[in-house]
């Protein structure tokens, strides 16, 4: 373990409470101490929940752990039993608890309560958050599916893995059900999210399972297709093209016409506009789970034409797949949870867009660089109250939306660099509500002066740090803000760092345009 200040995944008993949290009559408990219950905030206030989740925290403290912390467990199951009435008790232990060695699935079995008992063992030393919700929901499925008593009608399914707290599962699932129907495929259950224990034992009453986050169902899809012969999907409906190959897979496993429901996606056209075109060849940058990253990388390189630069997750457990998409676009994957890697990594890529989490979206914002969001982790902004689906030919046309609207348009493009120089539209104007005007430029002293200035850390910093930061010179400012701002923030890094490496302590015109020749090698 280390210790950061941002992780993209949480502990595996994070997981189990996304599966718990968004099913129906099962309530989780869980043997932890008392600071492990701020997980109750990521469903209440990021995902906008309104009820907290259904977990019960044993919350025991230093002073417990001298007595006896098995008994606080006894007592915390049972009258989460008595006061919620699950349908089923679902039974674990945090990081910290884990080290008590307490056995709370032993402990709950030997209760003798009412209701069946499902432990996970999560070791949260070596797993996270991903592997904690596809392992509870697996467990789950070994305990409550049954074999079913006649076939099922061909024609049907079940949608698995969307859980809370998942990046616009609630609206993906309402998209892909949509989608399913107009094919004339009834679908039986959707799980984890919004079903019952009892609802996961019908699930042999479909004929397929349609698998739409591997992360989160991908185990439990398996031993169905082992022990109960339910073949499941693979492709997964991000963009156009996945959709079209979604429609066929899914038409085959159930005996009927694929249809073409195209008409509802405006992505293909608006990327093939006039206006688009200034997206072909736009550098990209793409890091985010396996699922979203892989297929966001697809829809970007072959439906709207932007070029792969970057392309990673913090998924471990499908290395093996970013790697070989990675090799479709011709980038080095990138496989980590080092915020501060991907960080550099994007730095060094240079892109001119960054689809990726919440952290990539801080990390573009402290670079400057134009940011959709694409995978979780999420903030409270990626819960919209909006239908706001990615999966589907209405989920291709928000992908379109969310990424070409950070970017600047064509025309408006064209129109920056015809009035560049008009008195009332120019970079230094000041806002039309405020009157005429200008926002001073630096005077040629001050700039003078920064340049000369000693670099911060006073007499002591090192000549690196003081090379690190070159002054430049009113005329060089001028010129630097003839470049369309959307890449000036990267023009003026690339100087100084042309700058730096030189020695050169005041950039000026001739330096801004050398280090542009450099660069544009």
């Amino acid at each position: 373990m280390e210790l950061a200040f941002w992780t993209y995944e949480g502990p595996p008993h994070v997981g189990a409470m996304r599966v718990a949290a968004g099913m129906r009559g099962l309530h989780y408990v869980l043997h932890a101490p008392q600071g492990d219950t701020y997980a109750d905030l990521l469903f209440t206030m990021i995902e906008r929940a309104d009820r907290r989740p259904p977990v019960t925290y044993t919350t025991f403290q230093a002073r417990d752990l001298g007595a006896d912390t098995a008994e606080l467990f006894k007592t915390a199951a049972a009258q989460a039993c008595e006061r919620f009435r699950p349908e089923a008790l679902l039974v674990g232990a945090s990081c910290t608890a884990e080290l008590i060695q307490d056995d709370p699935g032993g402990l709950a079995r030997g209760l003798g309560l009412p209701v069946p008992v499902v432990a996970v063992e999560l070791p949260a030393y070596s797993k996270k958050e991903n592997w904690g919700s596809a392992e509870t929901f697996y467990r789950l499925c070994r305990a409550f599916v049954r074999p079913a008593a006649a076939p099922a009608p061909r024609a049907s399914c079940n949608i698995l893995g969307p859980t809370a707290l998942g990046f616009r599962h609630r609206d993906d699932v309402r998209e892909i059900r949509r989608l399913l129907e107009a094919l004339g495929i009834r679908v039986q259950v959707v799980a984890p999210a919004g079903a019952s224990p009892s609802d996961l034992a019908r699930l042999t009453e479909a004929h397929f399972n349609v698998v739409l986050y591997p992360e989160t169902a991908g185990p439990a899809a398996d031993w169905l297709a082992r022990a109960h012969k339910m073949p499941r999907t693979r492709t997964i409906p991000i963009g156009v093209g996945a959709t079209r190959e979604f429609i066929r897979e899914v038409a085959e496993l159930a005996g009927v016409e694929p249809r073409d429901l195209e008409d509802q996606s405006r992505l293909p056209w608006y990327a093939r506009s006039v206006d688009s075109t200034y997206l072909t060849g736009k550098r990209v940058f793409i890091f985010g789970d396996a699922t979203h990253a892989i297929a966001a990388a697809r829809v970007a390189a072959r439906e709207i034409g932007f070029s792969i630069c970057g392309l990673g997750t913090y998924s471990r457990e499908f290395a093996r797949e970013l790697r070989e998409a990675a090799a479709l676009y011709g980038v080095e994957p990138l496989i980590t949870d080092d915020y501060l890697e991907v960080e550099r990594a994007i730095e060094a890529a240079q892109p001119e867009l960054v689809l990726g989490t919440q952290m990539e979206r801080h990390i573009a914002k402290r670079l400057g660089l134009p940011c959709a969001v694409i995978s979780a982790p999420v903030h409270v902004q990626d819960f919209p109250a909006r239908y706001s689906p990615v999966m589907g030919f209405e989920g291709a046309n928000v992908l379109f939306d969310s990424w070409v609207h950070p970017l600047m348009m064509g025309l408006e493009e064209h129109l920056l660099a015809m009035f560049r120089e008009d008195r009332e539209f120019h970079d230094g104007a000041l806002p039309s509500h405020l009157g005429a005007g200008r926002i001073a430029a630096p005077s040629p002293a001050l700039t003078a002066a920064a340049a000369s200035a000693p670099a911060a850390g006073g007499p002591d910093a090192s000549p690196l740090a003081a090379a690190a930061a070159p002054g430049w010179t009113a005329e060089a400012e001028r010129e630097l803000r003839k470049i369309p701002f959307f890449v000036r923030g990267k023009a003026r890094r690339n100087t100084e760092r042309f700058a730096a490496e030189r020695g050169i302590r005041t950039i000026t015109v001739e330096t801004l345009y050398d280090a542009k020749a450099h660069f544009a090698r």
